[in-house]
């Protein structure tokens, strides 16, 4: 046994003494071999051992790419590559730093497949750094070359991102070859995302429908620059800045344009290897050009799928960005459409008709043999849209229109309308195939070298189990694995798990309270950080914590500017508590019903705006639709530049279902005054119920008073006199009804857009309610329009 002991020690310090000689830098003339891989002497680690730099395989096949990837992530994450289209041979390819400064990479051939651009420089070293910047230095240190200024997919914290570079999606999973998808500077100096593939290339983000300035951005800072730092916070000269739902240094993460072509924040849980998303650019998949080819139309199953339209099937199973095929030959002369409701095409519109009656659309696409179909939609006055080529298609049943598919009549066919679009239904998470060059295989006449590699092969293994007993023979009497605090340690870097003793010490013993809501009590406090938050007490929290945690991590996952920021959470026992940014105006009614102080018009239209941007993110926009179910001025706070933040949303379902509140305060039907009609009505709850909110919202935001009844015995509700008084519409009506402490200080347009806006808003019948989306689009319209009455 002493004999086995002895044996087991010597091999663990002989690996570990292997591991000790890792190292940072390659001095030139020298070399990293593709024969053994793993081996250090082929591997450059960081300092910190974040990031190694070596040969890697991603595949079954015999190619390997030159890389940086995360040592500690479960999949090798790549995060650089040199030859991303030009893998290399698993035998005798190397990468030299050659004596005339030059870092080569060369093939089984002798073949330069790629090189630096440092000829006849005196660079002495290349150096991977704790930041996973790959350089090479002179001999005083100063850095001739670096990886971080050919970024390939990712960008990592300290990265600088400038004009003439693109991050360039993979093409699949864990896939390392240049993709379809880039983010990039444009022309105009605005980030962008585009499609650019082999038919067509289209732009997708930001919302194209929409200017720079109404995304946020502005085109007149020509530097284009921008850095994604230390804290998980991306901040860009054309004014687009994010952050991380972690914010916070201490997390290894990287920035990374995506196969699917989605950019995305990723954050490292150390434990297990793994990544958790904690940002991304585009929650709705769908609204990505380009995944689903020519013909195909992207649907939500729930998750995103690709799905051909009738008549049509997949040109490749295997590849949805292929697109559909017709199983018909076109037809100009004999012709039928099929309904494909809530169905659009993006763009290759071969004329835009406004005003015209469905039947003269029709004819428009029957009269042009080049088109395919045809988009009529119903908004006040009749849209046309012909369509020479259907690309970028989706379905969503948040556009209330319909495509109609052109199919030869002679087809025999009993489609008049098709709903589901459930036929030749393909994943949209599958890429295209990478095929490699026959001098990537390894051939029969080498088939010897198989044999050898065997043999290493078990070698290698009775070393790993020889060294796993040693380890639990030393080790076995100690509790090596961390302890789960409150079972949620795990997840910290998502969002930060608070102790209530942390959260207690930080609000003094929750003494200093800032707002009282029906879902419980908002205390300011301090973290240790210094950060200043709001800390909200949860009552009549009936899930357990996984439940808690699932409902927490939805709610953490929605960042956008005018929903107020979640900073984390407290699952502990009995106590449920979640931390937010701390706003520091507080909330609206304590300035729009104020006796002493009066809120100023540009104010309140930009409260007005932010607040409809906010509702639209969450109907239309986030990872998960969200119901606010209580949207009234308490619940909308005021940052110091009067910009709106919405509080509370999602919290509806942290509460416990069907508890009695008091006879002005229910869980989840909000507050009286500012609850739709289709509660009392028994209707299925929509997104509608928001909005008719929102309606309230808006009136009082122009009459500077409490429209929303609370005194049920009133004979007549505010808000209906309002309304009766808004639609008489007679002479000076916009005056009549605009706040008079504002003495004529208001923009007229902006007030009756606003007021005919909320009066669409409250109607009786949901369905004659304007989706948020519609209502930041008219506001945006009139955002510009500030001049005052006189």
């Amino acid at each position: 046994m002493k004999t086995q002991t002895t044996f087991f020690l010597l091999l663990l310090y002989t690996n570990l003494t292997s591991l000790s000689f890792a190292r940072n830098f390659l001095p030139k003339g020298s070399s990293l071999n593709v024969k053994d891989p793993s081996n250090t002497d082929n591997l450059l680690i960081s300092p910190d051992k974040t990031f190694t730099c070596g040969f890697l395989n991603t595949g079954t096949t015999n190619a390997y790419y030159f890389s940086i990837w995360f040592t500690n992530s479960k999949q090798k994450t790549v995060v650089w590559t040199s030859n991303r289209d030009n893998p290399v041979n698993g035998r005798r390819s190397r990468l030299t730093l050659r004596k005339d400064g030059v870092m080569v990479l060369t093939d089984i051939d002798g073949s330069i497949v790629w090189q630096t651009n440092t000829t006849g420089s005196n660079v002495e070293r290349a150096e991977l750094l704790n930041t996973g910047n790959l350089v090479l230095r002179n001999q005083t240190g100063n850095i001739l070359w670096q990886s971080f200024d050919f970024p390939t997919h990712t960008l990592l914290p300290n990265q600088f991102f400038r004009k003439t570079q693109k991050l360039v999606s993979g093409i699949g999973p864990d896939m390392i070859g240049t993709g379809y998808f880039s983010f990039f500077f444009d022309t105009d100096n605005v980030l962008r995302m585009i499609y650019d593939g082999p038919e067509i290339s289209s732009i997708y983000w930001p919302n194209i429908a929409l200017s720079p300035f109404e995304n946020g951005r502005t085109t007149y800072n020509s530097s284009r620059i921008a850095v994604f730092d230390d804290s998980g916070t991306f901040t860009s000269s054309d004014q687009l800045q994010f952050s991380a739902s972690d914010v916070g240094i201490g997390i290894k993460r990287r920035l990374t344009m995506d196969y699917d072509g989605n950019f995305r924040v990723y954050s490292l849980n150390e434990s297990s290897g793994l990544w958790n998303i904690t940002w991304e650019a585009i929650s709705k998949l769908c609204a990505v050009h380009g995944l689903c080819g020519r013909n195909g139309i992207c649907v939500y199953t729930p998750k995103p799928m690709c799905s051909c339209p009738p008549l049509y099937e997949p040109i490749d199973s295997s590849d949805s960005s292929k697109g559909c095929k017709p199983k018909f030959k076109r037809s100009c002369s004999d012709s039928r459409f099929v309904e494909m409701p809530h169905v659009d095409y993006y763009g290759y519109d071969l004329n835009f008709s406004l005003g015209v009656s469905f039947e003269v659309c029709k004819e428009l696409c029957v009269g042009d043999c080049r088109c395919q179909a045809f988009n009529y939609r119903v908004t006040g006055l009749g849209m046309c849209f012909t369509k020479n080529a259907l690309f970028n298609g989706y379905r969503s049943d948040e556009f209330q229109a319909s495509m109609y598919l052109r199919l030869p009549s002679t087809k025999q066919s009993s489609l008049k309308s098709v709903d589901g679009l459930n036929v030749s239904r393909i994943d949209c998470s599958r890429g295209k195939v990478l095929e490699f060059p026959k001098k990537y295989e390894i051939t029969n006449q080498r088939f010897k070298w198989v044999y050898l590699y065997s043999f290493g092969i078990a070698i290698g293994t009775i070393e790993v189990v020889l060294l796993l007993a040693g380890w639990w023979f030393l080790f076995r009497k100690h509790d090596l694995s961390a302890p789960m605090e409150d079972g949620y340690q795990a997840l910290s870097n998502q969002f930060r798990s608070y102790s209530y003793k942390e959260l207690k010490k930080a609000t003094g013993n929750f003494k200093e309270e800032v707002g009282k809501g029906g879902f419980g009590a908002v205390y300011k406090g301090t973290l240790v950080d210094d950060r200043v938050v709001a800390v909200k007490k949860l009552g009549d929290v009936i899930q357990g914590e996984e439940e808690f945690w699932a409902e927490v991590s939805t709610i953490g996952k929605i960042n956008h500017m005018n929903l107020a920021r979640m900073w984390g959470f407290c699952s502990e026992r009995k106590h449920r508590l979640l931390v937010y940014e701390y706003v520091p105006k507080g909330s609206l009614d304590k300035h729009l019903f104020s006796s002493t102080t009066l809120l100023g018009w540009k104010e309140r239209f930009k409260i007005a705006l932010g607040t409809a941007k906010g509702l639209a993110y969450l109907h239309h926009e986030c990872l998960e639709w969200v119901i606010h179910c209580d949207v009234k001025p308490e619940n909308i706070l005021l940052d110091e530049n009067y910009e709106a933040k919405i509080s509370d949303f999602g919290l509806a379902k942290l509460c416990q279902r069907g508890s009695h509140g008091s006879s002005e305060m229910t869980r989840i039907r909000g507050t009286k005054g500012y609850m739709a009609p289709d509660w009392a009505m028994n209707l299925p709850i929509t997104a509608k119920v928001d909005v008719y909110s929102y309606g309230v919202v808006i009136l009082e935001l122009v009459k500077g008073i409490r429209l929303s009844s609370w005194v049920e015995l009133e004979e007549i509700p505010e808000l209906v006199r309002f309304v009766r008084m808004a639609k008489r519409k007679e002479d000076s009506w916009v005056e009549d009804l605009v706040d008079s402490r504002l003495v004529g200080n208001f923009s007229r347009n902006q007030a009756a857009i606003m007021i005919e806006i909320g009066l669409s808003c409250v109607e009786e019948d949901r369905n004659k309610r304007p989706s948020m989306e519609s209502v930041v689009q008219a506001l945006v319209e009139c955002y510009g329009d500030e001049k005052l009455v006189v």
